[in-house]
């Protein structure tokens, strides 16, 4: 933005906002792809850090992988192909996307401790922010904003 004051031209800001940082990756499903997505997500991390200059502690830095963890497990045990892992971050969140082939939508069962397994979306509910979960055209998008600030 710009002012002009008295004739005089005074820069006040950026006139272009920042775009946040982006990368994806393609996982076939083979072993070690999920792995393989969680150093993916902390090398992204590591680069919101010196690109955004992010203060990212150790604890949301696990929140973030962790939710990687689990969205990316859920779509290389549930659909029939190959997965797309998209992060986008700011120094403020962490937006965590997982497109799968299957159509159909993950369930979030209620809270049972006593229950072995299905426990992913519940983890993911309780660290995100938002979680989305829509149809796209060859499958389902999981979205889960995870924040990066302490509470």
């Amino acid at each position: 933005m710009i002012e002009h004051v008295g004739g005089a031209v005074i820069p006040t800001g950026f006139d272009v906002p920042v775009e946040p940082l982006r990368r994806a990756a393609h996982y076939t499903g083979e072993p070690g792809c999920i792995a393989e997505a969680r150093s993916f997500a902390a090398h992204f991390v590591g680069r919101l850090r010196t690109e955004w200059c992010a203060r990212i502690d150790e604890r949301a830095q696990e929140e973030v992988l962790l939710v990687v963890s689990e969205l990316v497990t859920n779509a290389d045990r549930h659909s029939n192909g190959p997965y797309i892992l998209e992060l986008e971050g700011t120094d403020a969140s962490v937006t965590v996307c997982v497109y799968d082939s299957s159509a159909a939508l993950p369930r979030r069962f209620p809270r049972d401790p006593e229950r072995v397994g299905r426990h992913g979306l519940e983890i993911v509910h309780v660290l995100a922010t938002r979680v989305t979960v829509e149809r796209v055209p060859v499958g389902k998008r999981v979205s889960a904003v995870v924040g990066l600030t302490s509470a």
